[in-house]
């Protein structure tokens, strides 16, 4: 049997964004004669109908009580904890969630964006995957609630709920020349990102007033994968004056550097320290336990989803920004 043609279907065959066809459908929004007859053309030739059903009961009462959540990365436990922040009080307060990972991709962000419009959603939540995002202000300017968590974007006055990073990374990096490092391999996130370049301030400022210089060559900028932290590590540990003791920027790449340094047969902390910013599932009891920065990640997603909440009911109401401050977990891996 034939699968019914969806609306992806009709926006690909009419060449045009999914939330075009949506417009279209639902006669919302201003969409030229021409793209309307294209996007016409398409549904009659692939047969698509549109659920009328679904749509009425979404549009009940001018709202769908739907919420959208867009994360970088489901398999980071920082994300997951986030999204169960969100979940509780969305229903808790009769919403549902319609959750997607863009996997650190601009083009699959995108996408997603352009799929949670088209499903009416009363608000996105989303880290942006990096600070000049046009995707995320576009969304801004059709008129939908968007607060972004984690990361913030350098221009548009959003509400956001985020970790403070530079603390974090400070108080990381104090510890580690505490325990008499000089050289601290950095394995950041990307440059381009708020939270990396937070991160990076604080792993400089713990040198600046420490009195240790700042080495380029010890610095590498990751994507905030695992297959990354695995990557930079090896090269790292590669140089010819190693670094003593690396600090991670995120628990994936923190999980990739202790398979580089697990692969070059390295005991931890004697031979070269870790600390991570992040907690990784069962870190307290891996061999040695990790040190890490512990972010308040569940809370980080209630707080957001309270906000969006808020701003639906409140469109015009002032932009709020929370900033949530993280733990520093000492065991035994520095």
């Amino acid at each position: 049997m034939k699968k019914p043609a969806s609306l992806i279907d009709v926006a690909r065959r009419a060449k045009v964004n999914i939330s075009t066809v949506s417009r279209t459908i639902n006669q919302t929004g201003k969409i030229g004669a021409e793209t309307q007859a294209r996007v016409l053309k398409a549904m009659r030739e692939l047969g698509y109908k549109p659920n009328r059903v679904a749509r009425r009961l979404r549009t009940q009462e001018g709202s769908s009580h739907l919420l959208g959540l867009i994360i970088p990365n489901i398999q980071n436990s920082f994300f997951a904890d986030l999204a169960r922040g969100v979940e509780d009080v969305a229903y808790k307060n009769n919403f549902a969630l319609l959750l997607c990972n863009y996997d650190e991709d601009e083009a699959k962000e995108r996408f997603y964006l352009d799929v949670l419009q088209s499903e009416s959603v009363d608000g996105i939540i989303l880290p942006p995957i990096h600070e000049n995002d046009p995707a995320v202000l576009q969304v801004v300017r059709n008129g939908i609630p968007v607060v972004c968590v984690d990361r913030s974007l350098s221009s548009g006055n959003l509400d956001k709920v985020e970790v403070d990073n530079h603390t974090g990374a400070l108080k990381a990096v104090e510890h580690i020349i505490a325990q008499g490092h000089k050289r601290i391999g950095l394995i950041g996130g990307p440059a381009d990102s708020s939270t990396g370049r937070e991160r990076l301030r604080g792993y400089k400022d713990a040198h600046n007033q420490a009195g240790l210089p700042i080495k380029a060559e010890l610095i590498r900028f990751g994507d905030f994968k695992q297959e990354s932290g695995q990557t930079l590590a090896h090269e790292l540990l590669s140089l010819a004056d190693p670094p003593t003791a690396l600090f991670a920027c995120n628990g994936l790449m923190t999980a990739g550097a202790l398979e580089a340094i697990a692969a070059r047969g390295l005991k931890i902390p004697k031979q070269i320290a870790i600390v991570g910013f992040d907690e990784l599932p069962l870190s307290s009891v891996f061999n040695p336990p990790l040190t890490v920065v512990r972010q308040p990640a569940y809370e980080v997603g209630k707080y957001a989803a309270e906000l969006l909440l808020k701003r639906i009911e409140d469109a015009k109401r002032p932009a709020t920004s929370l900033k949530l401050m993280p733990e520093l977990i000492i065991r035994k891996s520095c």
